[in-house]
Formats: C-alpha cells, sequence, structure tokens
C-alpha cells in the first residue's frame, strides 16, 4: 500500500472539516473525554494510513480494510482503547499489531516512548516508511509475532493488542510493569474488549465492550 497523500498531491484542506466532524460526532458524543487524546484525532491524517480507493472513506465511522486482511481500525475504537490506555510523555507503551499505522501515530502523538510490532514484513515496511515520513521519532520497530511481545525492553507500562487472540498470551502479561495496562481484544466467533491491570493485588481484568477484530496472527505461547 502506498501512503495516499505522501506519494501524491492530496488537498488537505478538504479533510480538516471532516476530521473535525469525526471527533465530535463519533468520539466526544461516545463519552471520550481525554484531552491527549482529542487532540491526537484531531491532528492525525487518517487518509493517509488508508489505501487510495478508500480516500473518500477515510473518516467514516467504521473499519477500513487494508492489504494482508487487516483494517484501520475504526476511529472510535483507536480513541477508545487509546483512552483506556493512558498514555502521556515518556510512558512505556508497547503495540501489537502495527498494522498501517495509524494507531501508532495517535500513540506517538501522546509523547509515549512506543514500541511497535507487526508480523507481516510488507506491512511493517509501508507503515514505518508513512510513520518516519511524518516526522514521530518516538517509536520503534519491530517485525515479529506478537504473542511474544518484546522481552528485552519489558516492563511495559502500557500494551495494546490491535487483533484478537483466543486467550490473552502469557508473555504479554509478563511484561506488563507494575501498575501498567493492557487493552486487548480476546475471542473467537465471540470477542471482548479487556482492560487487564497489574496492580498490587494481583493481574485484574475487566470487560469493557464487545468487539469485532481481525484474529491475531503467529506462535500461541499458551499451548
Amino acid at each position: 500500500m502506498n501512503p495516499p497523500g505522501l506519494s501524491e498531491g492530496i488537498d488537505e484542506d478538504r479533510y480538516i472539516e471532516r476530521r473535525w466532524d469525526m471527533v465530535e460526532n463519533q468520539i466526544v458524543l461516545r463519552g471520550i473525554k481525554d484531552a491527549r487524546v482529542l487532540k491526537a484525532m484531531l491532528k492525525v491524517k487518517r487518509h493517509l494510513f488508508v489505501p487510495k480507493d478508500y480516500l473518500d472513506s477515510a473518516y467514516d465511522d467504521k473499519p477500513i480494510p487494508i492489504e494482508k486482511e487487516q483494517t484501520v481500525s475504526q476511529p472510535y475504537m483507536v480513541a477508545l482503547m487509546t483512552e483506556l490506555l493512558n498514555p502521556s510523555p515518556g510512558k512505556k507503551i508497547l503495540e501489537i499489531g502495527t498494522g498501517s499505522g495509524y494507531q501508532s501515530a495517535i500513540l506517538a502523538e501522546t509523547g509515549c516512548d512506543l514500541y511497535t510490532i507487526e508480523i507481516i514484513e510488507d506491512t511493517a515496511a509501508n507503515a514505518r516508511k508513512t510513520l518516519e515520513k511524518l516526522g514521530y521519532s518516538n517509536i520503534k520497530y519491530r517485525i515479529g509475532d506478537g504473542y511474544r511481545g518484546w522481552e528485552e525492553n519489558a516492563p511495559f507500562e502500557g500494551i495494546i493488542v490491535t487483533a484478537a487472540p483466543a486467550d490473552i498470551p502469557d508473555k504479554l502479561i509478563e511484561q506488563l510493569s507494575q501498575g501498567g495496562r493492557m487493552i486487548i481484544p480476546v475471542g473467537d466467533l465471540s470477542q471482548e474488549l479487556l482492560l487487564i491491570e497489574n496492580t498490587n493485588e494481583g493481574v485484574k481484568r475487566k470487560k469493557i465492550t464487545a468487539v469485532r477484530f481481525v484474529p491475531m496472527t503467529g506462535q500461541s505461547n499458551n499451548t
């Protein structure tokens, strides 16, 4: 996927109003309040992360397909997961599933130190190209199996998973710092978005909402 707007001329002004409308009507009205999240959603140009054939739907209230049966997540879901993760400047965050790089850009805008893993080499290369051209210097990249996390850089104060495993990978829980949070969709046909917190009393799980994500690929370490 060649990032539109980075590889060819696009009239950026036409998208400004649509981005404001997206934030006001899809995100704020659904209860997202974190100022860092709203600022990032207003700033990051979602149309730079979707295929050229989907430019007209870049700010619609839905996921958008990219290569290899992946998607750019629905804007509200990106905002919700980011708010639940509570990223902030200097916080160490691990993202499993770089995908198009849109969620990565939203996280990077909060000032966190982002470590992002993508299992599909071409997808990872395209996302990195887009993100580097946009000037994000607070992202580290890896091509690999997200089930294994990024052990040599653990622990992480936040972990966000953008594809759904059948069960929560043990290694990701192990790489979550004390007081850290993980946001992850879990399940096969029926999926739930879970908030995992590593507290002094142990690991706690909270169901947030029913979701529908693409399946997580890689080698599960829970077998």
